[in-house]
Order: structure tokens, then C-alpha cells, then sequence
């Protein structure tokens, strides 16, 4: 290994890092074999064991490399598909056997031993992707996210999983057909419980094994992209599971985790939390986040549970946590991480997305971090989710006592590059499924989908929706089981899905939905005031010398409003473009089917005036006709 790695290595900006550290296929001397390269800087000894030395701790030692605490050597013979683990003394002279932190990949789970695997043969066709996404214009682009759990979007039955090749075939078209813009799958870095979903992670620079080889998933990417679909994965660099068969105690000590407690341990999780202020530390999860944007071509990272990381009391009682040098609850040293983790990927990635699961109102997350912000891209609104699902959650009759749920948020609205997520974490543990969160009957509930929905595309910002909830899945999801296809016979769960198609449709070619989704010049209230009748109205703007200019009515009660005037800015003929309530999605078909004209009198604050029939439970969607 060069002086000028390990160099680049402990000082915590080895961007290629992955390329050094771990098992690499190679050949020395004449020989084929494996160059194994680990960071134990507290271990007395360290070898590699595996199938290709019958596990044996003295048969191939590592040598030191100077004082970086990296060992490092070379084993002839041992091959591709090698399972392999390192042999630690640590200086008290016990032996651990840990898994390879830079694993490429691994075994199957419940074992949990390092493959080793070649890298660099799978044949890219997405040529044209990566080259137009380094002038992706996303600020004024639309951005609709499908949320995938790989696991159990599909089953070939008896709960067996497809495997990324398949995925590739199924969910593709579907995707397509649905009008989504980009997947986020739930990580699909490797993990040994089925329950956490990937969320404790312990291969950070290795797919899963569960759905097939490190190649199957460059192929449903590599597909993805020659179909127009950008790919995110949920990323994990928070916590990491304190029963790590790979991370945990590494060496002996705690060499990526924090020593005391206070801020080394997740107590509602159980999960420890990295030491960020570690350059080697920081250098792995960098390394780790740059692995996916290069070696899976990746569109983007969602980093999950940011909150956990700014916060030295992040869900904790008075002394069970240290303060920072100045005295304060932020933690400097993770602040500084988030910021060079998204200085460094979209320096050297242009047109990646780096998206936070931030759930607090801390500020300036999707500024640069040259003005103080952390540099991410967006930012999930939670606030926006909570406050609209806490308002729909509620009879329509008590629904005017909590319309500040529905306008408090256009106060932050572009305080932060937003994304409007209707996420997994919404579906599962008691909280039921989207459709049965809704009050009233069977219709009102599938009504009062479709209206959030239509909400949720209207209003400024990115959109991200579970799988499932596109049509009206009616159970809580589950890790275990396939989403109910079977609902799709039913004309009201084909219409929901025909809906959500529409909208993205919309949502796509309408600029006034997408140019200036971060902006408030894309946005204004018509009345936000109507909480008698539960009625709010807005504007959503483009380029107004162009006409991109549509008007948006929602009615939250299953009483239908005739008569209902709405200002305008423009004189003329308005057309309804959409109307949730159509019965082509499986509504009542009560709207505004002809053109209507202003009347010329003022209202609202606005020149001009229109009549409308506002549907129950429903949107309407009006452009003006030049």
C-alpha cells in the first residue's frame, strides 16, 4: 500500500477508498490471489481466515503499515466467492473474528462472512442517463418518487423474493405505467435482520445478498436508467447495530463508535453511533456514500434519521448525555460530517440527489455549507405529512376547529427545498394503511385517498409515495408478505391507481405544478380562510408570461358546494383539467365539465370571479384557456 493512501486515508479524504481497504482481486509475483487490507490500529495481530485456509488464524498473518493502523497482505490461490473474516488480537490478547468492514459483498444471511468479489465486468448502457444527469435542472424539474421495500413489492409466492433481475422485468413497466420519475428503495445494503428493512446496516459498501449478486443490482439500476427512472437508496450512516458481527468493537475497542455511552449508544434503538469526529471514521462512511454514486451509478442518497445526528440529547433525559466544547446540545462534530458528505458527492457527482429524513426544525439543511446550511438537496417536510394526516384523521364535521393544519405549513413552505413524503414509516406499527387512516364509510375513505393524493401533487414541492398506497392498499404493510395485488380487481382500487397515473401525468407536464416547487413565486393563496366549509383554494405558478398558471380547489367535506366562488387573476374561459371525483377514478362525477367564464367582478382580493360546483371529498384543477 502507498505512503500517499494511508496518508490520504488518516486524514480522512481518501475518496477511493473502497478501492483500497478490503479484499481485492489481483495478481503479485506471477500469482493470482486476493490483497486483503483492514484498519485495526489497536490490534497486536491481525490475519485473514476463510474457506481458502480452512479458517486457520495463523496460516496467513497481515503486516503493519507503518503507524496508520492498517494491515495489509497478500494470499495466493484464494479466488473469487472466497468467504473470508479477519483474525484480531486485541491488546488484551483475546481473539475476535470479525467480517470485513469494506466488504464488497457477503453470504447469505444468518451467516454473516465477507465475499470476495470482482469488480469492473458488468457492461453499463446507461451512457446517456449519467450524461444528462450532470445537468439536471431539479430545482424546476418534477420529482416523484416510488418508495420500494425490494422484499415484499412482489412475491413469487410462498414468500419467496424476486430477485433484482426480476425486479428489473416487473417493476419497471409498472413504474412506468404509474408515471413515477424515480424509485427510492429501503437499503438494500447488506443486513442480517429481516425486520429492520436495512435499517441496521452492517455491509455499508455491499448489496444485500437476499435478491442477488452485486451485478443483478447494477442490471435494475443499468434498466432503470434506460428507461427514464432515477434510482435513490436509503442510506443508514446514523447508527449501526451494537451485536455487529462486523463493526462493533472492531479491534477491541471502540474504534467507529463513541467509548462512553452518552453519545456512543442509541438508547431507543440499541444501535451504536459513529464517532464522526474520527477521520478514519468519517472517511469509511464517505467512502461508503461515493461507493454507491460510482460503483452502482445511483442517482441519489436518502440519509436517514439526520435528527438522531444533530443532536447530542437526541432522546435523552437530563444526564444521560455530554454537551458539546461550547457548552451546547448540537453535535459539531456530525454537523461537520453532513457537510462534507454533501460537499464532496455533488462536487464530484453533478445532478445527484442528497436527501435528509430531518424531523426537527433545525435550519438551513438544504443550504450550502459555505453559508452555514448542511448541503443537502431536500429535506422531507414532516411537518407538512404529520399536520395534513393529523387533519384527515378527523370527522369532516370537527374539520374546521384544525384548519390551521392545513395553512400553518405554507408559513415554512420555502424556509427549505421540501419533499412531501407519504412514507413506509406512516404504514406500519398500529399506525394502519393510508386508507384506513381516513374517517367515514368505504367511499368517503377511498374519496378522501384520492383527494390527499391530489392534495399532496398540487401542493410545492417533491413527492414521494409508499408502495401500496397508490392503490388503496387497505392493510398495514409488512416485511413478511407481498402487497395485495389481488385488490386491483376491484374497479375503486383500479380507479385510485388510474388517479395517481394521472397526477404524475399532470404533475409532469403542467411547469405550473413543478417549475417553482422551492419558490414562493410558485405559489398563492386564493383563500386559505373558509374553514366553515373546509375549503381551501390556491394558485400554483410557472412562467406567467407563458400562461402556466392553474387555479386549485379542495373541498375536506363529503358535502358537495355549488355556487362556489373563487377570485381569478385572469378574464376569460377557465377549463377543469382534473377532478378527483371523476368516476374514471371512482368518484360520483359531480364538477365542471364545460368551460366556465369570469364574471368581472372582483373577489377574493382578485380582478376576476368563477362559479363553481366543488365536488365532496374532492379537487378540482383549473387552467386558464387564453
Amino acid at each position: 500500500m502507498s505512503d500517499f493512501d494511508l496518508h490520504l486515508f488518516a486524514e480522512g479524504r481518501h475518496w477511493h477508498i473502497y478501492n483500497v481497504l478490503g479484499a481485492h482481486l489481483t495478481k503479485h509475483q506471477g500469482a493470482e490471489g486476493v490483497r486483503f487490507a483492514v484498519w485495526a490500529p489497536n490490534a497486536r495481530a491481525v490475519s485473514v481466515i476463510g474457506d481458502f485456509n480452512d479458517w486457520d488464524t495463523k496460516a496467513n498473518p497481515l503486516v503493519a503499515n507503518g503507524s496508520y493502523g492498517v494491515w495489509s497482505g497478500f494470499v495466493a490461490g484464494a479466488s473469487e466467492g472466497a468467504l473470508y473474516r479477519f483474525a484480531i488480537t486485541t491488546r488484551t490478547g483475546e481473539t475476535v473474528t470479525k467480517a470485513d468492514p469494506y466488504a464488497q459483498a457477503f453470504e447469505m444471511r444468518p451467516g454473516s462472512a465477507a465475499v470476495v468479489t470482482q469488480r469492473g465486468r458488468y457492461a453499463w448502457g446507461d451512457g446517456d442517463w449519467l450524461a444528462s444527469r450532470n445537468h439536471f435542472d431539479w430545482q424546476h424539474s418534477p420529482i416523484a418518487i416510488y418508495e420500494v421495500h425490494a422484499g415484499s413489492w412482489r412475491h413469487h409466492g410462498a414468500g419467496r423474493w424476486l430477485n433484482y433481475r426480476e425486479l428489473a422485468e416487473q417493476l419497471i413497466p409498472y413504474v412506468r405505467e404509474c408515471g413515477f420519475t424515480h424509485i427510492e428503495l429501503l437499503p438494500v445494503t447488506e443486513h442480517l435482520l429481516d425486520e429492520s428493512w436495512g435499517y441496521q446496516t452492517t455491509g455499508y459498501f455491499a448489496p444485500t445478498s437476499r435478491y442477488g449478486s452485486p451485478d443483478d443490482l447494477r442490471y435494475l439500476i443499468d434498466e432503470c436508467h434506460r428507461h427514464d427512472i432515477g434510482v435513490i437508496l436509503d442510506w443508514v450512516p446514523g447508527h449501526f447495530p451494537e451485536d455487529d458481527p462486523v463493526l462493533a468493537r472492531f479491534d477491541g475497542s471502540c474504534l467507529y463508535e463513541h467509548e462512553d455511552p452518552r453519545r456512543g449508544r442509541h438508547q431507543d434503538w440499541g444501535t451504536l453511533i459513529y464517532n464522526y469526529g474520527r477521520h478514519e471514521v468519517r472517511n469509511f462512511l464517505i467512502g461508503s456514500a461515493l461507493f454507491w454514486l460510482d460503483a452502482f451509478h445511483v442517482d441519489g442518497l436518502r440519509v436517514d434519521a439526520v435528527a438522531s445526528m444533530l443532536y447530542l440529547d437526541y432522546s435523552r433525559k437530563d444526564g444521560d448525555w455530554l454537551p458539546n466544547e461550547q457548552g451546547g446540545r448540537e453535535n459539531l462534530e456530525a454537523i461537520r460530517f453532513l457537510q462534507d458528505l454533501n460537499r464532496v458527492c455533488q462536487s464530484r457527482f453533478p445532478g445527484v440527489l442528497m436527501m435528509a429524513e430531518e424531523s426537527t426544525s433545525w435550519p438551513r439543511v438544504t443550504r450550502p455549507p459555505e453559508s452555514g446550511g448542511l448541503g443537502f438537496n431536500l429535506k422531507w417536510n414532516m411537518g407538512w405529512m404529520h399536520d395534513t394526516l393529523d387533519y384527515l384523521s378527523q370527522d369532516p364535521i370537527y374539520r374546521k376547529y384544525h384548519h390551521d393544519r392545513l395553512t400553518f405549513g405554507m408559513m415554512y413552505a420555502f424556509s427549505e427545498n421540501f419533499l412531501l413524503p407519504l412514507s413506509h414509516d406512516e404504514v406500519v406499527h398500529g399506525k394502519s394503511s393510508l386508507i384506513q387512516k381516513m374517517p367515514g364509510d368505504d367511499w368517503q375513505q377511498r374519496a378522501s385517498l384520492r383527494l390527499l393524493f391530489s392534495y399532496m401533487y398540487t401542493y410545492p414541492g417533491a413527492k414521494l409515495l409508499f408502495m401500496g398506497g397508490e392503490f388503496g392498499q387497505r392493510r398495514e404493510w409488512s416485511e413478511k408478505r407481498e402487497l395485495d395485488w389481488s385488490l386491483l380487481q376491484y374497479p375503486e382500487h383500479a380507479g385510485l391507481l388510474r388517479l395517481v397515473a394521472d397526477l404524475n401525468g399532470l404533475y409532469r407536464r403542467e411547469a405550473a405544478l413543478h417549475r417553482n416547487g422551492y419558490s414562493s413565486d410558485g405559489f398563492e393563496w386564493i383563500d386559505c380562510h373558509d374553514l366553515t366549509q373546509s375549503v381551501i383554494s390556491y394558485l400554483r405558478l410557472g412562467n406567467r408570461d407563458r400562461g402556466e398558471v392553474l387555479a386549485v380547489v379542495v373541498n375536506f367535506t363529503p358535502i358537495p358546494r355549488h355556487g362556489y366562488r373563487v377570485g381569478v387573476p385572469l378574464a376569460g374561459n377557465w377549463q377543469e383539467i382534473f377532478n378527483s371525483d371523476s368516476t374514471y377514478y371512482g368518484g360520483s362525477n359531480l364538477g365542471n365539465p364545460l368551460p366556465l367564464n369570469t364574471i368581472d367582478e372582483p373577489w377574493m382580493a382578485r380582478p376576476f370571479a368563477l362559479e363553481l360546483t366543488l365536488p365532496p371529498l374532492g379537487v378540482i384543477i383549473l387552467r386558464h384557456i387564453p
